[in-house]
């Protein structure tokens, strides 16, 4: 037996969970006054933090709903989209990007990413692009932002032969451009921010996320398209029922009567969960930051490894900027400067056995690790709709040999450090054993 079998088989020095909310007596003071506050729902809380994040996001407005799979439902309704029309997306990403087009009754098209990347390939999208195209949901993978350039490039192409169907669409005059974003919260690429670029943006505020809620999401859209106060009235109306007025504008004297506009659905977020993101959105910045220093040492630590790791900080000549300090951020920014939010390892070569088999001795190392994603065609829901994996052979490629490694503030630099150790020790034994 090697040593470093060895070392796997004794009790693990520590435990490293895979991604655990970071919560600090900010967020348990501020729910507290929300708790005393005698207003727990959709409240003054939950407004502000709308306000706060459209100002971070450089964003028109925002809404703060339940989820960022309720977000992506509300986007797609306010867009008119429905039966009859057809809404593409990546093959390689979670259903949340993929149910919502099923939920409003249109028809899902799934895009095979371009090779070796997780990013759909976008001239496959200028193929699988018909008349009833209405959207397209880019996926902004592990929180490194798509190229909207590109993607705007695609769209803009084809606005003369886009027929729109409301008032909406005619505002865009062009297939929409709808952000999964779940992931990508303060991402920025040359220069602009996640909820600024692509028409409208989802953001995901799940426990496992970078900047958190417990649960929630909101719907971010950018300047000059809409209507803007039109558009927030009516994502409001679609996440309380229909309801005209909700419970905080019927506390004013003599304002009980409401109407029911049409029959719509339940999905608010809370002035709970709001206040744990406003304590969150005050850390938000050093957050970044941290996550920015466990990326540059896990790439550091893994080098001398044959993978194929994510990059998530480039410069505008799409060098390597992860390890760029406060002085030079700003700069960097003019390239490509991901959330941090997924540390993405591929190892070209190897089998999903050997994928699996260090995934089985990293926890046995006390190292919780993970895979993103089972591409969707691989999923029993999607093969029901008729997807075929072999019809999207990068999105398999990609798959079958990825892991994810712990990314969360909070890490420590030694947990760091054991985290690299392990799968190093992992790596040795593997190979060690024959297997591939």
């Amino acid at each position: 037996m090697t040593e470093a079998s060895d070392t796997l088989h004794t009790p693990p020095q520590r435990v490293i969970p895979f991604s655990p909310p970071d919560i600090t007596q900010a967020e348990i003071d501020e729910v507290v006054d929300t708790l005393r506050s005698g207003w727990i729902t959709t409240g003054p809380k939950t407004k502000e933090l709308e306000r706060q994040l459209a100002s971070f996001a450089h964003a028109a407005r925002v809404a703060c709903l339940s989820s960022a799979t309720s977000a992506l439902e509300c986007a797609l309704r306010a867009l008119g989209i429905g039966p009859g029309d057809e809404v593409i997306t990546s093959a390689y990403t979670y259903t949340a990007s993929c149910s919502p087009i099923c939920h409003v009754g249109a028809t899902p098209i799934l895009v095979d990413v371009a090779p070796g990347s997780y990013e759909m390939d976008y001239a496959k999208l200028e193929q699988a692009i018909t008349p009833k195209t209405r959207a397209v949901i880019p996926v902004d993978i592990a929180g490194r932002l798509c190229d909207y350039s590109v993607l705007s490039q695609v769209v803009d192409s084809l606005a003369p032969s886009f027929i729109p169907h409301n008032e909406r669409q005619e505002a865009l005059g062009r297939i929409a451009l709808v952000a999964d974003g779940a992931h990508a919260l303060g991402a920025t690429r040359n220069g602009r921010h996640a909820g600024e670029i692509a028409d409208m943006t989802t953001f995901s505020f799940h426990a496992v996320k970078n900047f958190t809620t417990a649960e929630g999401g909101a719907l971010a859209w950018r300047r000059g398209l809409f209507d803007d106060e039109e558009l927030y009235r009516d994502v409001m109306l679609m996440s309380l029922h229909g309801q005209t007025k909700d419970a905080l504008s019927k506390t004013r004297a003599g304002a009980w009567e409401y109407d029911i506009a049409f029959p719509g659905w339940k999905c608010n977020m809370t002035d709970i969960q709001a206040a744990l993101g406003l304590a969150q959105l005050r850390r938000y910045p050093e957050m970044l930051a941290r996550r920015r220093a466990i990326v540059h040492a896990y790439q550091k630590g893994l080098a001398d490894l044959p993978l194929s790791i994510l990059s998530h900080y480039e410069n505008a000549d799409h060098s390597d900027a992860s390890d760029c300090d406060d002085a030079v951020a700003r700069a960097c920014e003019e390239g490509l400067s991901s959330s941090g939010h997924l540390f993405l390892v591929r190892m070209p070569g190897k089998s999903p056995q050997f994928r699996n088999a260090l995934i089985e001795r990293l926890g046995q190392a006390g190292v919780a690790s993970n895979v993103h994603y089972k591409p969707l065609p691989l999923l029993s829901a999607y093969q029901s709709l008729g997807f075929h994996a072999c019809d999207y052979p990068c999105a398999i490629a990609q798959f079958e040999n990825e892991i994810t490694l712990p990314l969360h503030t909070k890490l420590t630099d030694e947990d760091v450090a054991y985290v690299i150790s392990a799968f190093h020790a992992a790596w040795d034994d593997l190979e060690s054993k024959g297997i591939s």
